[in-house]
């Protein structure tokens, strides 16, 4: 790794719309921010946490993620994630991620994402595509 350690973090944010919603993703039944968006915004803060930190080829791909939607969020507010690297183990990374809203906490988050050869992770996806065919 290139200067990889824990304690890595990085934020993203952005607004709500309605193409965030529960309604929009099929996940609800109400126009507020959908815990599918939330999951979203939460890896996207780890994927950003690790910029700069992989060599050359490698990327990472979500494993796995234990997300609690705390609160709801109205289209319009800003919503915004945190994620910090908390544990390195060989290949997987563990993230704690916390969201917030305007207003307060909206959600918490385990992350982990696993190391990967960018290259012969995509040839195996394309091999189970031709696999088909």
């Amino acid at each position: 790794m290139t200067g990889m350690a824990t304690g890595i973090s990085a934020e993203t944010s952005f607004i709500v719309s309605e193409n965030d919603t529960a309604t929009s993703y099929g996940s609800g039944l109400v126009a507020v921010y959908a815990t599918p968006a939330l999951v979203g915004l939460m890896e996207k803060a780890a994927v950003k946490a690790l910029e700069g930190h992989l060599p050359a080829g490698q990327t990472t791909v979500g494993g796995r993620i234990d997300v609690r939607h705390l609160a709801a969020t109205p289209v319009g507010m800003r919503v915004h994630a945190r994620a910090e690297l908390v544990e390195i183990q060989g290949r997987r990374l563990t993230f704690r991620v916390e969201a917030w809203d305007e207003v307060e906490l909206i959600g918490e988050a385990a992350h982990e994402r696993f190391i990967v050869d960018q290259e012969k992770f995509v040839a195996r996806a394309n091999a189970k595509a031709a696999a088909l065919s």
